[in-house]
Parts: C-alpha cells; structure tokens; sequence
C-alpha cells in the first residue's frame, strides 16, 4: 500500500509558490455518477483550507476491496481531476477517477486487464470509445454517463 497526501507539499499559500503546506483536507462536495437515474459511485472532493488544492477519492459502489492509495492522493500542478468513462464497458466498470493532463496520454486498464493508451487535448479524452469530464465542473451534480 502506498500512503499519500497530507504530508508537506509545495503549494501556493499567501501568493508565495514555494512556501511548503501541511495540507488541511476538508469536505469540499461530491459528484455522484449515474446510470438510468441510479447511482453506481462517486467522487468525494477535498479542499486544503490553506492552498485549496483539491484531493479525490474515487467511490464505486459495490467494491469492498481496499485501494492500494491509502489517504488523499496527491496531483501534479500540471494536471486536473477528471472522469474517465468508457463507451465500450458496462455498469461499474465504465467509468474511472483519472489525472487528466492538458495534453498527451492517460493509461487506462479495460475490463479484460490491457491497458492502452488514450489521448488527451485540451484536458478532454479524444479517442473514440471514450469521453470525460473535468471533476472541478460537476462538483455537487450527478452526472449520467
């Protein structure tokens, strides 16, 4: 298990970029992911109340396995929270927390356990098959995917 998150990071606190945080995660909202009206999971968002920096915590419901990032993940200050939703793909399975980054690719590991590589423009996924959305623009909104 990897434990991450709360321990000192450098972050903008008081307009200074490089003054170290000792992240205060509080509860900012959540996004609760629907199909047919029902929901199937959600995305837990926190906020550091000194840099607000945003954590998430991916929800699926149904999955009692712990994941293997215990506490708030961390993210780069070059990429942003978004979902991950897989047209090809059923139920849970359909869809991911995933670090989207302005450009490039994402890894992504499809239910028969290969993992390919999905182009990203603009923070928004454009391969075919798939579509995401930034968590920042649905925080406290139910999504249907």
């Amino acid at each position: 298990m990897t434990v991450q998150g709360l321990n000192k990071s450098h972050c903008s606190v008081k307009g200074m970029d490089t003054e170290p945080c000792v992240h205060q995660p509080v509860y900012f909202g959540v996004i609760n992911i629907n199909i047919n009206e029902r929901t199937i999971g959600s995305v837990d968002v926190w906020r550091c109340g000194a840099c607000k920096k945003r954590f998430c915590e991916e929800k699926q419901l149904g999955i009692e396995s712990i994941s293997d990032i215990v506490g708030m993940p961390d993210i780069e200050h070059d990429k942003k929270w978004g979902v991950l939703i897989s047209k090809l793909q059923k139920g849970k399975d359909r869809w991911s927390l995933v670090k989207m980054p302005e450009s490039g690719t994402i890894k992504h590991e499809r239910i028969d356990e290969e993992i390919v590589d999905i182009s990203v423009e603009n923070y928004q996924v454009v391969e075919e098959g798939y579509w995401s959305f930034l968590v920042d623009e649905h925080v406290n909104e139910a999504v249907e995917i």
